[in-house]
């Protein structure tokens, strides 16, 4: 596949390493090219396969439209952008490409949702909630992405109208960690996520574009990750 990679931060590296491992080709391009959309050409696009995002919150829509109006495919794992989610899946099926987004592209972030959503059901066991997220001190987004879809699956799956409070912590180089404790009179229930690296989410984006080739329509990496 031929690949443009936009983002050159830390997962952006990672995600073209393992894409060179997987035989593909990469062009990537940093927020200093890209100014304004300034690299989102026709020149450019010509060639792509898949358009694979790793920027910042306040560029990732305007990209999203340039990359699906031109017709391309497109994973983006970089968050902050939800508010829009209706929006962007019109743009999609207006335009028949194929969309994989996740606020984690984590294979193990994805089993922790799971195991969240079954554990949810404390809450109607006179059980109360929190959920705890920490970062390096770049990153921009708080709460997390991945803390956001914790507190809304938890809602959804235990039935209760409110959400449970998140505190976020942006501290060192601390790559992913994510918590949800649930508290009794009787008890407490500790989930956790600590990711060692950003691998993980680097393979997952790059087996998400795998995926998409050839396919039409709008999917949460939760919809691909286990015929992976």
């Amino acid at each position: 596949m031929n690949l443009l990679l936009l983002g050159r931060g830390k997962t952006g590296s990672l995600v073209a390493e393992v894409a060179a491992e997987r035989k593909h080709h990469t062009r990537v391009v940093s927020a200093d090219e890209n100014a304004s959309g300034a690299a989102l050409t026709p020149e450019t696009f010509a060639s792509i396969n898949c358009v694979i995002d790793f920027t910042a919150p306040h560029c990732v829509l305007s990209h999203i439209e340039a990359c699906v109006q031109a017709g391309k495919d497109m994973v983006v794992g970089t968050t902050g952008w939800y508010k829009e989610l209706h929006r962007v899946r019109a743009l999609v099926e207006q335009h028949k490409t194929g969309f994989v987004y996740s606020p984690n592209f984590s294979v193990g972030v994805n089993l922790f949702f799971d195991v969240a959503r079954t554990a949810a059901a404390a809450l109607r066991h006179e059980y109360t909630g929190q959920i705890f997220e920490r970062h390096h001190v770049h990153k921009r987004d708080a709460p997390s992405g991945t803390a956001m879809t914790l507190q809304q699956l938890i809602r959804d799956s235990s039935g209760q109208n409110e959400d449970l409070e998140i505190t976020s912590f942006r501290e060192g180089e601390v790559v992913g960690f994510h918590e949800v404790i649930f508290e009794s009179g009787a008890d407490r229930i500790y989930l956790s996520h600590d990711a060692k690296s950003r691998r993980g989410f680097a393979e997952g984006a790059v087996r998400a574009a795998e995926w998409i080739m050839g396919k039409k329509g709008f999917y949460d990496f939760k919809d691909v990750w286990r015929e992976l």
